[in-house]
């Protein structure tokens, strides 16, 4: 967290804090000074010694790494040097996961990732720019309002750039879009991509799958070794022995993980690709000597087993097979009904709203028995699988002949001879409709509620081969929230919100990539485990490139995920794997889901009584709670639209119960929303809030 002012020197800014509007003293709750005035940066949090890194050049010239980053000290100094000379891209190829602040004198600039995974904030104050990886704290600062507008859009659009645009749930504080970094020049703020366009108007020389697949696998063994190679922690010391507990029940009660590493072993390839080579890289991947069994040897490889839906045998059965490896030491974690989805509502406040809110219980269960450092899969679908629209982008570079293969499957999948022209019209409409045609089409569908799509595997991908669709949870917005959202996109395409080189199925693939890494942000505060650290090293900044640079007629083959970690396995020397490998797994989420919201419909059903949401005029609470009803009898409703709504619901009222603020030495009124949620009047006051 920084400050950057437009003077040389603010009245108390410094290594004290900053003046706040009555002369009273601010500083960040729980910070570390890293350098002082005139633009001063803190680090703010659960920091590790080893994840703050700061390297000078001279008093003006320096630089903070907040995060694991395997650059080099000497890596860093001749990197700050090229930053000088106003090189960004640079400072973001490191393998890791970090944020990178740099100062050159009056100019600061803080390079947000490719993923979004480790987002920047900001916004104006007191003359001048704050910034933040989190958004809360800068919301605090200036005592910032709801940005009502942008909760109907990340209900009604959420994986829609346009829609969302550079706003957060807080009026007046900004997000730097992923690839970009925010420079601050005395106070004034300015953002800049650091990656390079591709052009239309010139095709890209074609890629070489085999050596693109290489450069994958040489990003995530990279990414893996350096987690490997970053200290080892241990958590708080075990106060002492409890009645009937072991070390490992006393430990999980407790909330603490085990020391050392470990990684998540769903039976999936993302997560099974990151335990085998954890496992298989020279070194002791696993826990501390003198921690438990097997340490020092075995990586702590994690599953879980939901005992109330079932259906999950053939994972569970995959990962014991992966797990026979000598060097993982297998853990599996059985969940009943208190972990479903829903089965807890409250939790901790998260920085923005996300679905997660309504998992958090099942997935800190789970991370309760991992490690201090544990990997986890999230995001390799999102960077490997291709994306239905990306059938466009071939027929744009004229190679229709691969659009065989994934069209066959969905034809296969969906047991209709239609579908491969179905398909087909779809993806040639796509490809010769222009963005803006695209955005004031989902405008029109969000004005006039046309929201219905098509069922089905084949449908699904129908709907997708669109620059832009509906949210799963706009069906039960209110006309004026859709209306809201309607006016945002068409005002959208009157400004350069899109860059000029990407083609709808490449610009769809990294929206969703975003919308991802913002919805594992949110499971990261909501199921945090206290002395614990998740790491996905498919959101590396490095990895992301590599995975980008995969030939689009290799992604869209049916099951190319897994193929390419079946590749980047072999390469790094694992060969054997069991029967299954790569089979999809959804199934078992949506029942779970649905037991979930069977068991906690009541519960449901009174958190929608007199909503917040209704307040603030996105829906109508009777409507709502209808959908709740149906959806726990079995009726066909899309379940992450609700859980989307609930979501929002259990932050908001979190939100405005919140005591305290993320500043020391403020006011009480210095907090966001300090004025809670004014319920809107007219048309929705009576529909709102009946019963």
């Amino acid at each position: 967290m920084g400050w950057s002012s437009a003077a040389a020197r603010t009245g108390g800014l410094g290594s004290a804090g900053a003046a706040g509007y009555d002369g009273e003293t601010l500083s960040p709750v729980g910070s570390q000074l890293l350098w002082g005035d005139p633009d001063p940066l803190w680090a703010v949090g659960d920091w590790r010694p080893d994840e703050i890194r700061l390297v000078e050049a001279d008093a003006q010239t320096r630089i903070a790494v907040l995060g694991l980053c395997g650059a080099s000290d000497e890596q860093l100094r001749i990197g700050l040097l090229a930053a000088r000379g106003g090189a960004l891209r640079h400072l973001t190829a490191w393998p890791g996961s970090y944020t990178a602040v740099v100062q050159v004198g009056r100019r600061i600039t803080v390079c947000g990732d490719l993923a979004g995974a480790r987002p920047v904030f900001h916004t104006p104050w007191a003359g001048g720019t704050a910034y933040a990886t989190a958004a809360l704290p800068l919301a605090d600062l200036v005592e910032a309002d709801l940005d009502i507008a942008h909760l109907a859009a990340l209900l009604a659009a959420p994986d829609v750039p346009a829609a969302l645009q550079d706003s957060t749930p807080y009026a007046g504080v900004r997000r730097v879009p992923p690839g970009h970094a925010l420079i601050l020049r005395t106070g004034a703020a300015e953002i800049a991509g650091y990656e390079p366009v591709a052009s239309l108007a010139v095709a890209a020389p074609p890629a070489d799958p085999r050596s693109a697949v290489d450069a994958v696998r040489d990003a995530l063994v990279e990414a893996v070794r350096v987690r490997l190679a970053a200290p080892r922690h241990v958590p708080a010391v075990d106060p002492g022995p409890v009645p009937g507990m072991g070390p490992a029940d006393r430990r999980a009660a407790r909330g603490m993980p085990v020391p050392g590493v470990g990684a998540d072993l769903s039976g999936g390839p993302a997560s099974a690709t990151l335990a085998l080579l954890a496992a298989g890289l020279p070194g002791n991947p696993g826990t501390l000597h003198g921690h438990g069994t097997g340490a020092g040897e075995r990586l702590l490889a994690v599953t879980f087993n939901d005992l109330v839906t079932g259906g999950g045998e053939a994972e569970l059965e995959r990962a014991g097979a992966i797990a026979a490896n000598p060097r993982l030491h297998h853990v599996v974690v059985t969940g009943g009904e208190d972990v479903l989805p829903y089965a807890v509502l409250d939790g901790p406040l998260t920085d923005e709203p996300g679905a997660a809110l309504v998992t958090a219980a099942r997935h800190r269960a789970r991370l309760a028995a991992g490690s201090a450092d544990h990997f986890t899969g999230h995001g390799a679908r999102q960077v490997l699988d291709a994306h239905p629209a990306r059938l466009a982008d071939l027929l744009m570079d004229r190679k229709r002949r691969h659009l065989v293969r994934p069209v066959a499957a969905l034809a296969k999948a969906d047991g209709s001879v239609t579908v491969p022209a179905r398909v087909y019209a779809a993806a040639r409409r796509l490809a010769r409709t222009p963005y803006r045609a695209g955005i004031e089409l989902l405008a029109d569908r969000l004005l006039y509620r046309r929201l219905d799509e098509p069922a089905g595997a084949a449908g699904a991908s129908l709907a997708a081969l669109t620059w832009a669709r509906p949210g799963p949870a706009a069906r039960w917005l209110t006309g004026e929230a859709l209306a809201e959202v309607s006016v945002r996109l068409q005002s959208a395409t009157g400004r350069a919100t899109f860059g000029p080189g990407q083609r709808p199925g490449d610009h769809r693939a990294r929206a969703a990539l975003a919308r991802h890494a913002a919805d594992l942000r949110v499971l990261e505060q909501a199921a945090e485990i206290r002395s614990q650290r998740l790491h996905a090293p498919f959101l590396d900044n490095q990895v992301v490139r590599a995975c980008r640079a995969l030939p689009e007629a290799l992604r869209v083959r049916p099951g190319a995920r897994a193929a390419v970690l079946r590749t980047v396995l072999e390469g790094a020397g694992v060969g054997e794997l069991p029967p299954g490998w790569g089979a999809p797994s959804h199934a078992e989420a949506s029942a779970a889901a649905r037991a979930g919201l069977r068991r906690a419909a009541d519960d449901l059903i009174s958190l929608f009584a007199t909503p917040l949401l209704a307040d603030a005029g996105l829906i109508e609470a009777r409507v709502v709670r209808k959908a709740v009803r149906a959806a726990a009898q079995g009726a066909p409703l899309p379940l992450d639209g609700l859980a989307h709504l609930v979501s929002m619901e259990l932050w908001l009222r979190r939100l405005l119960t919140r005591r305290g603020t993320c500043w020391t030495g403020t006011p009480s009124r210095a907090r966001a929303v300090p004025a809670g949620i004014t319920p809107q009047r007219g048309l929705l006051a009576s529909g709102g809030r009946a019963s």
